[in-house]
């Protein structure tokens, strides 16, 4: 393996670490880079999806108080089993759709022109929700009825297309239900952990007979290095977005899709 391969997951890992949890599609920004700087690693976007289960670690361990709380209340009932069936089901959408529609996803969805249209409309969307956005009834996970659970989870399910982005779907469609910014952004955090690591099972099984000594060390080295900087950015999303609100996010996403746009055209 050459040094521009592992620089190569070295800076992917990073990139999915800042990206992973907040609106702009660390998926998308992944695809993009790739594609710019002609990386190659294991097969079927293995590596892509492996390392997202890195910056999700980093949620567990910020949260690990709050999660072994629920894992070991859940059973007696009250709140941590509404919080636990709150996360479920919002991840069976997803799961549900991901199960049947992932051959699709990734043989034809997976393309910079794709993540580049997706920044841009995204973007535009992120502006109009937040100019629209009423005063919130929700404020607490644990309080939030099964079918807002549920319907935050079908909005999530729209990031199985590459420039959604997954923290930015769900905390929209939450910001729609009328949940409040704090409530909207940390379930989006938690949701992430079923989700990315079903994802992350998924690919590594059906890619298992592709993968190499070499493949296998970039998904270690991209893993680590989007743990590290999940840290940063988790623990500081939630203050920014409680003062700043998601605008900065939008106008990113549409200066970077734009910024895209013109260079695939130019390729051509």
């Amino acid at each position: 393996m050459d040094i521009a391969t592992l620089g190569g997951a070295v800076l992917l890992g990073i990139v999915e670490g800042l990206t992973e949890f907040i609106p702009v599609s660390s998926t998308g920004h992944l695809i993009l880079l790739v594609d710019l700087i002609g990386f190659r690693g294991p097969p079927g976007k293995v590596f892509e999806v492996a390392i997202q289960l890195g910056a999700i670690l980093a949620v567990c361990w910020l949260y690990r108080a709050k999660l072994f709380g629920v894992a070991l209340g859940m059973f007696a009932g009250g709140d941590d089993l509404r919080f636990a069936r709150n996360v479920l089901l919002a991840f069976l959408p997803a799961m549900a759709i991901g199960f049947f529609a992932h051959g699709f996803i990734k043989s034809v969805l997976f393309s910079p022109w794709v993540v580049a249209v997706m920044l841009v409309a995204g973007g535009v969307a992120i502006l109009l929700i937040e100019r629209g956005v009423k005063l919130p009834h929700h404020h607490v996970i644990e309080r939030f009825p099964w079918t807002l659970a549920l319907a935050i989870g079908f909005c999530q399910a729209l990031a199985m297309i590459p420039g959604v982005s997954r923290s930015g779907a769900t905390i929209m469609g939450a910001l729609l239900l009328r949940v409040d910014r704090r409530a909207a952004t940390e379930f989006s955090f938690f949701l992430a952990i079923p989700t990315m690591l079903a994802a992350t099972v998924y690919d590594l099984w059906k890619n298992r007979g592709g993968l190499t000594d070499d493949g296998l060390l970039l998904i270690v080295v991209g893993f680590v290095t989007a743990f590290v900087a999940a840290m940063l950015v988790v623990r500081a999303l939630i203050d920014f977005v409680s003062r700043r609100g998601f605008a900065p996010f939008a106008w990113y996403r549409i200066a970077v899709g734009v910024l895209m746009l013109a260079l695939l055209t130019l390729r051509q």
